[in-house]
Parts: structure tokens; C-alpha cells; sequence
């Protein structure tokens, strides 16, 4: 499955008191990947939310190799590793120029909106995230 790759800058609200990334936004930069894989694809997130459903992250399994400092550029991936018919997983890593600095695997799941119960894909995203 295609990898989606996102330029991200590194500014000063990124960074602890030490201009080192904090931990927290790595996620930060893989929630904007995913969202961007999204839009890649043809399919905008509030057109989700007509059909009354949405996409919720269920859980995120992340390691944290090596620092990324203020004034970094890096990238952020997204990669469908595994898609169901109620969720996908993905394989997502922040690098800078070809060191990894953090990977992480990131199951999403689609439920209702009002109940939050599990949902099926739309047939068109679920195509989309097998490709």
C-alpha cells in the first residue's frame, strides 16, 4: 500500500525549553500525515461526518528513536498496513532527511458519530486505504 509522505517544520511551539520536539507532537505530526492521506485520496474528513460517522484513533503503539530540534525539516508518513471493514491500521514515521527519529503503528476505527459504536468504512475510503 502507498506510502504518504508530508514536509513538516520544526517551530519554536514544537519544542521544549530545550528546542527539542516534544514528545506529544510526533503525534501531532502523523494526525496532520493521516489527515493529508485522506485528502490524497479524494476524500475530505467533513464528508465523513454527513454520513454520521467518523474516524477515531483506538490506539497508537510509538517509539522514540532519536530528537528532532527546532528549525528541523522532516517528514511525516502515512502507510495502511492492514484495513477491515471497521478499521485500518497504519504504519506511520517521523524522519529527518533518512534517520528515523519515531515510528509508530496507528489503528483507526470508524463509528457512529452520535453513539460512537463501530462502523463500516465507506466502500470508497476502505478502497482507498488498499491501495
Amino acid at each position: 500500500m502507498a506510502e504518504y509522505r508530508l514536509p513538516v517544520r520544526v517551530y519554536i511551539e514544537d519544542t521544549d525549553a530545550g528546542g527539542i520536539v516534544y514528545y506529544v507532537n510526533y503525534l501531532k505530526f502523523m494526525e496532520r500525515a493521516r489527515t493529508e492521506w485522506f485528502r490524497d485520496r479524494g476524500h475530505e474528513k467533513p464528508a465523513l461526518f454527513g454520513d454520521d460517522l467518523m474516524f477515531v484513533v483506538h490506539s497508537v503503539s510509538i517509539d522514540y528513536r532519536r530528537p528532532a530540534r527546532l528549525d528541523d525539516c522532516l517528514v511525516a508518513t502515512a502507510r495502511v498496513t492492514r484495513a477491515a471493514r471497521t478499521y485500518f491500521v497504519m504504519e506511520q514515521t517521523v524522519v529527518r532527511d533518512d534517520e528515523l527519529l519515531c515510528s509508530a503503528e496507528v489503528k483507526v476505527a470508524c463509528v457512529t458519530r452520535g453513539q460512537m459504536k463501530p462502523a463500516a468504512i465507506p466502500a470508497a475510503v476502505l478502497e482507498a486505504a488498499r491501495s
